[in-house]
This record gives structure tokens, sequence and C-alpha cells, in this order.
């Protein structure tokens, strides 16, 4: 009898697979990195066959690790680094470039061409998002423009586009020997060609980026049977697939209103529950689908994204070489009594949310002889605190909605010292969760929802338990005034590049 639930959670370093028992606890887990690649300055890609190969390889080894076989496994759950894009041949499989991962900027060009007209937020009111390097959408246009051959390839109807989801489910599902050839609305919402009231993509939008239609995938629900997997899952239901960060709202039960959450990856994102109509921002967040549980109606989110947070972590080991592993930065950090006076601004890739500046880029400010290695860590902490701030902030404007609370997941959450800053620079307790790896969960939810594994919302909130709560202990005129200084120091970054 099948008695767990998989989840292959396919991020922007790594791929998992974790698999869940009724409680939604883990039972196993295997995951393993993929290579980074930076060809020219802004660019960042991926090897989508190494990603597919190291996915085989999870799945493998979450199944050995526990001595499960196929037969123990009830359905497959499917979650994604979102916007990375990869265009692949559907006789062959073999795609037609590297993957343009979602932090590339490469695309900027083409985002200040079309807001010749119409401006940043031409698109806007169709798809919720602002013309930024972030979406798919303007990835597949210069796939297109500069790969020799794709576009008549695409119109022949030989070139398939998808975000990571679809390229792991298509694969999963046979590859060239009848691959399924899907994406779900949360995935589709972040490639600014999918209309957000329909939920199909927006003919105008095609037209006006010159994409192909014949190129896309069809859009379906979160949670449904897509297909079954062939090979080691062979017969298994592929039942669910979320973007990482709607995945996460998922795991972690923000199913009402007004419910947040926010996960400390390589970005950070923080997502609010809006219900069933999208609510357009006036205050530089992004509008998204959250997910869609078979015909149910579509449930929207507010989504304030930033770009780098764990990343900034990964660059102080492999680029400056100041920790030896990710662990170290807190230890550094904490042989400090704070930041010194300095601001780590990592917009490495341009600001995100909620200013959407592609000509920012990253900058230490506040510099004297005083500063060493550990205020340059703890500053690269605090900036994760305070880009949330900034997004919260801006969440309140949009909604209405004071948050009393934040639900926390991801890598990061882990790391005492910046847990306690984001509650006091915040001011409301942050909590995180039992099981911190909710975007896997998330995913196993959808899938063990299709096949009547679990019954309902209900039963998933059950699973809900909390771990552990930081409570805010700053008083509210230190915390002004660090803040104050941080905003200072984002300015700083403007009009970098010309």
């Amino acid at each position: 009898m099948a008695r767990y639930i998989a989840a292959i959670d396919q991020g922007t370093t790594s791929s998992r697979c974790i698999i869940f028992d009724p409680s939604g606890q883990i039972i196993s887990v295997d995951q393993e990195e993929h290579r980074q690649y930076y060809p020219k300055p802004g660019w960042v890609e991926h090897d989508a066959l190494e990603i597919w190969q190291r996915t085989r390889e999870v799945v493998a080894g979450a199944l050995a690790k526990a001595d499960l076989s196929v037969s123990d496994i009830a359905a497959i759950g499917v979650t994604n680094q979102r916007e990375t894009t990869v265009i692949w041949d559907r006789h062959t499989g073999q795609p037609y470039c590297p993957a343009i991962v979602w932090q590339d900027t490469r695309t900027d060009g083409i985002c200040n061409a079309f807001a010749q007209e119409g401006g940043q937020d031409r698109f806007r009111a169709q798809t919720g998002l602002p013309l930024a390097t972030y979406f798919s959408g303007p990835k597949i246009k210069w796939m297109l423009d500069e790969v020799h051959g794709l576009r008549q390839a695409a119109e022949r109807g030989d070139a398939l586009f998808g975000n990571m989801d679809t390229w792991v489910i298509w694969n999963l599902t046979g590859g060239e020997n009848g691959g399924v050839h899907i994406t779900d609305v949360s995935n589709a919402s972040r490639t600014q060609l999918m209309n957000l009231e329909k939920l199909d993509w927006d003919d105008d939008i095609l037209r006006v980026m010159d994409v192909p239609r014949q190129m896309l995938p069809k859009i379906v629900s979160s949670s449904q049977v897509y297909g079954d997997a062939v090979g080691m899952l062979a017969g298994v239901p592929v039942a669910g697939d979320l973007g990482d960060q709607q995945a996460a709202l998922f795991g972690q039960t923000c199913y009402r209103p007004g419910e947040a959450k926010n996960t400390y990856g390589t970005g950070c994102f923080m997502l609010l529950n809006t219900g069933e109509k999208p609510v357009t921002s006036k205050s530089g967040l992004l509008t998204t689908v959250g997910y869609k549980i078979g015909d149910q109606p579509a449930v929207y989110c507010l989504e304030g994204s930033i770009a780098i947070a764990g990343a900034l972590v990964q660059w102080l080991r492999d680029n400056i070489k100041l920790i030896e592993k990710s662990v170290d930065v807190e230890t550094l950090a904490k042989s400090v009594e704070d930041s010194g006076g300095i601001y780590f601004v990592p917009a490495f890739s341009g600001l995100y949310a909620p200013y959407w500046r592609s000509d920012a880029r990253g900058a230490i400010v506040g510099m004297t002889r005083y500063i060493e290695r550990g205020h340059i860590a703890r500053a690269a902490l605090e900036a994760t605190a305070y880009q949330t701030r900034e997004v919260l902030d801006a969440m309140e404007q949009d909604s209405g909605v004071k948050l009393t609370s934040l639900k926390v997941d991801g890598g990061m959450v882990h790391n005492e010292l910046l847990m306690t800053f984001q509650a006091n620079i915040l001011n409301v307790p942050v909590i995180r969760p039992k099981v911190s790896e909710t975007t896997a969960l998330g995913a196993a939810y959808a899938a063990g929802l299709a096949v009547g594994f679990w019954r309902d919302f209900s039963e998933l909130r059950a699973n809900w338990g909390v771990d552990k709560t930081w409570s805010p202990s700053m008083d509210e005129a230190e915390r002004g005034r660090l803040y104050a200084g941080w905003k200072k120091a984002v300015t700083r970054t403007f009009d970098w590049i010309e």
C-alpha cells in the first residue's frame, strides 16, 4: 500500500527529493547541488540536462535512504525555482542553449524597449507584474532572437518552453516519448505572459513579445493528476505543481486571506494570501497566483521578491572566501557587537521589490578603518532582515492589513542571529514551524490532495506546529535609527548602470 508522498524540489542551487508521511513529517531526503555558470557580468545560467540528472539521482537516493520501493509512493509533487527559462527540442529532449536563471539581467535592453510604450507597468494590469529582467517572457524573447534557428523551430512546433517545473514534469512523464507539456497557474503567472483573470496566455502580450503560442505549455491547476511517471517511479501519478514560493505558502497552510509567510532561500520571498480576487499593488509588490486546487477558484497573493538573501552568504563563501562553510557566517557575525555602522545592500541583480531598479548594483556603505570581517558578515545577515522590512511595509500599505506575526521557512531560519534581528526590525513575532521544509511540503500536499491521500485543508492545518518563536526586544528609537540608515544606504546603489 502506498504510504507516502514524494516531493521533488528543484531549486536555484540544488535539487532535492523529500518523502513525507501522512502527518507531514519527513521520512527521508536526498539533495545534490548543480553548477552555477556566470559567463558574463549579470548573466547566470544552468545546464538543464545536469539538473534533470541530479533530479533522478535524488529521487533514487531518497527512496534508498528510507528503503522504499515505488509501490510505497502514492503521488509525486513538483516545486521549482521560478522564472528560470529553458527551451528544448521536443523530439530529442536537448536544450537549445543554457537555461537562463531568474537572477540573470541580460534582458534589461528588451525590458527597456518594451517600456518605451506604456512604461514599466505596461503589462501590469494583465499580469500583475512590472517589466523586469526577473520574468520568463523577456528571457524567451532573448533566446528566440539570439539562438540561431530557434525561432523557426518554435514556429514549426519543434521547440518547447518551460520553467523548471515544466522541464522536470515533461522528463518525469516520458520526455520525447510522450512527456506531458504543462505548467500550473502559479508558475505561469511568473512568465509575464499569462492573463491573471483568464488564467490563460495573453494573446496581446504574446504578439508584443513575439512569442509563438505553440511553444508554451498547457496551463493547469496546481493539484490534479497530470500523468504517470516513467523510469524508477513508473506508474506513480505526478499530481502537484507549484512555484517554490507558492509551495511554501501552501506548506505553511496560509489558506485564509491575510495569512503570510516569508521564505529565506537564495532570494527572499514574502507572500500574503489575498483571496480569490487579484489585488493590484501600488507599492512595488507583485500580484501573483498563489495556487489553484483542482476545479476550485484560483487563490491570489501579493508578493515581495528579494533577489539576494542566502546568495549573499554564498558570495561571502565562494567569491571572497570570507568563510569556509555557509553555516560559519553566524559565528563570524557574532564575533562583533553590531555591524559597526556599515550597511551591505546586495543589489547584485539590481533591486527587486519594492524598487524594481535594474540600474542598481551592490554596495557596502559607511566603511571606516574600524570595520573587520565580523562586521561585514553581520551586515550581510542584517541586509536580509532590512529588505524583508521594506517588503512588509509595502504589503501593509497595499492590503491595509497589519501583520501580527510572520511565519518563516527556508535554510536561513536556523540562523538565530538573523531571526532575532528580523523580529526586532519588524517589531512582530517571527514563527518557525516544526517542518521548515515547507516548499517541498507544499508540493507534497498539492499532490496528496489530488489523489485523496489527504482529504482537505483542515487535515493539513492539523499537521502544522510551532518549533520556535522570536519576539521583538529592540526599543523603537533604535529600530527607527537603524532602518533610516538602511533606507539611506539603498539610495546609494541607484543609477549605477547607465
